[in-house]
């Protein structure tokens, strides 16, 4: 739980078997830090159900910016997307693991990966509306929660091959995405082509860019802005050859050049401190 300048945010682990599908659920109200926010890609799909004012997305560059009014889903990103904010925004969300939102979507998850849609595209029009009002009665984030999670617990469906998955990305995980993925084929005793089919089903990508997302965002949060970093130092780490391809990699996941993002994540603690938000998104250039 959180409360800085102006937002209120409050997460919770749900309850078994949901907590195996989901990192978190939370409630978010108040004035965002900044318009706009670029969100590097991270290994988590998303669920916001919107109750304020509309945002906006844009999904990378090149992407018309869309305006969501009842929320959104998003699979696993693989470029920098942007969300811009009304001035207070109000919603409860759904960070899921990499492969936890496949069971409540009707269709593959490798058609979102980039392509944020509304939540009534998932859900449909009636149950949304529905759960809107249903949370804009509720008594308060706990209450708001409580009912996500019943609304979740709901639509959870049994799902082929996600055992399979689940276990290959835990894998990744806990190698900080270090991993072969020829090991991996070989430990889940599939062909790398199934399990590639299976990843992009129900994960959105590949167990290769999801190994890539993995060490990409351990290699950021590894860095403190407030110190100084030893560019070559942190390449070498995250297992990059050579600086310049690191380079390459990390504009393309962050949208920024390695010095810019640090001065962008330096002006965001200058100005906003000890700021609920800080740490992944940044402020949009």
């Amino acid at each position: 739980m959180g409360d800085a300048v102006g937002v209120e945010y409050v997460s919770r682990v749900p309850r078994p078997p949901l907590d195996g599908l989901i990192d978190d659920l939370y409630y978010l109200e108040g004035a965002p830090p900044y318009d706009r926010l670029t969100l590097p890609p991270a290994p988590t799909a998303l669920l916001i159900v919107n109750l304020g004012a509309p945002f906006r997305i844009r999904g990378g560059a090149g992407i018309e910016t869309a305006e969501y009014a009842d929320g959104c889903v998003v699979t696993m990103a693989t470029r920098a997307w942007e969300f811009s904010y009304p001035p207070r925004t109000r919603s409860v969300g759904v960070h899921f693991k990499p492969w936890g939102l496949a069971p409540f979507l009707p269709m593959p998850a490798a058609e979102l990966c980039d392509r944020p849609v509304t939540v009534e595209q998932v859900w449909g029009r009636p149950a949304v509306a529905e759960l809107r009002d249903r949370l804009a009665l509720a008594g308060g984030p706990g209450a708001m929660l409580t009912l996500l999670e019943e609304e979740l617990s709901r639509r959870l469906s049994e799902t082929a091959g996600l055992g399979l998955v689940r276990r290959a990305s835990s894998v990744i995980a806990a190698a900080g995405g270090a991993v072969a993925i020829g090991d991996l084929t070989v430990a889940a005793g599939v062909s790398s082509t199934h399990l590639a089919q299976r990843f992009k089903e129900l994960v959105g990508v590949t167990p290769k860019r999801l190994a890539r997302t993995h060490r990409f965002t351990a290699t950021v949060f590894s860095i403190d802005p407030a110190g100084p970093i030893d560019w070559g130092d942190l390449a070498g780490s995250a297992g990059y050859f050579d600086q310049a391809h690191f380079g390459h990699d990390f504009r393309a996941f962050t949208g920024l050049t390695p010095t810019r993002y640090i001065e962008v994540r330096r002006r965001f603690r200058r100005e906003h401190p000890g700021h609920v938000m800080d740490g992944w998104p940044l402020p949009a250039d």
